[in-house]
């Protein structure tokens, strides 16, 4: 296997015949790719998408995928589609949080909400929390996040950005709470047996960028400690995927439900400061920030599949 293994090479000789996976934003990107890799690999993969039309053109030709109709930053369309789910009855062995919009212009949605918060987490959120009851003993929630993550934790005072709008740091936050989420679903989980991990793909170039300006580039780029830049290696999506399939089956993961993830291995703590190409930032482990995340989110959904809104 190479240094940096394709999502298929990861799940070579894994049979996944019986298992079902939902995988949001399966459709372009890393997340197309993660669907034809669990598909390849024998596991009946559902689609829920914004557009199911294209969607459904995505994955034509890839065997044992369902796509069906979710809008993340409409709550009532995640209620819908896990009301579906839960009216089938079929268990649920994976659900992965990938979809996601990053760093686009003030937007809000429902009641207010600014909508990379409402998408990246409060959707994932409630649409894991409403598929509660199919997940049992050994079934596996992986969260999607980023080394954006570095650029902000989670805003207690001002989390729908009233007194100003900074869409970088409204994407940081979105990925910190990505994190926070697997830490306290991973606590809640443990009982029952159902698992959780976040992670970082890697940098690939997807239509994730699509709002993306020159000007940009310079506000997040990585600085050694000379002030020079640092180039993250790109990586091709079917690369990207690698780490969310392993997540998502790798059997050396049962000990480390929690863990934020990268490069097929649990990454290094790195320290305050700037933004890395690597690592997680302790804030995002924090366990009671992950509680009070939790608490926090039960509140603004009204959802609460595990029991817990009182944390924190």
């Amino acid at each position: 296997m190479s240094a940096l293994p394709t999502a298929a090479e990861v799940l070579a000789g894994v049979d996944l015949t019986g298992r079902t996976a939902l995988v949001t934003g399966g459709y372009s990107g890393i997340g197309v790719e993660v669907v034809r890799a669990l598909a390849g690999a024998g596991a009946t993969v559902l689609v829920p998408a914004r557009r199911p039309g294209k969607a459904t053109d995505a994955v034509a030709g890839i065997d044992g995928v369902e796509v069906g109709a979710l809008d993340l930053a409409d709550q009532a369309s995640v209620a819908s589609y896990a009301d579906g789910l839960l009216a089938a009855g079929r268990p649920l062995d994976v659900v992965i949080g990938n979809a996601g919009v990053m760093a686009c212009p003030q937007t809000r949605v429902g009641p207010g909400w600014e909508l990379q918060l409402a998408t990246n987490h409060l959707g994932h959120f409630a649409l894991v929390n409403r598929l509660a009851p199919l997940l049992g003993a050994g079934s596996r929630v992986v969260s999607v996040s980023s080394t954006g993550h570095h650029l902000s934790g989670f805003r207690w005072d001002d989390p729908w950005f009233e007194t100003g709008y900074d869409k970088w740091l409204a994407y940081g936050q979105s990925k910190t709470a990505n994190v926070l989420f697997a830490v306290h679903l991973a606590a809640l989980g443990r009982e029952r047996g159902v698992s959780a991990f976040s992670l970082h793909p890697g940098a690939i170039l997807t239509s994730l960028g699509r709002h993306l300006q020159e000007s940009d580039l310079d506000a997040v780029m990585t600085l050694d400690a000379d002030g020079q830049p640092v180039l993250p290696d790109f990586r091709s999506p079917e690369q990207g995927a690698a780490t969310v399939v392993w997540a998502a089956t790798s059997p050396s993961l049962a000990a480390h439900s929690g863990a934020y993830l990268e490069d097929c291995g649990i990454a290094p703590v790195v320290p305050p400061g700037p933004q890395t190409t690597y690592g997680v930032k302790d804030y995002a482990l924090d366990p009671n920030d992950a509680a009070r995340l939790w608490a926090w989110s039960v509140e603004q959904t009204g959802v609460d599949g595990f029991g817990d809104g009182a944390a924190g």
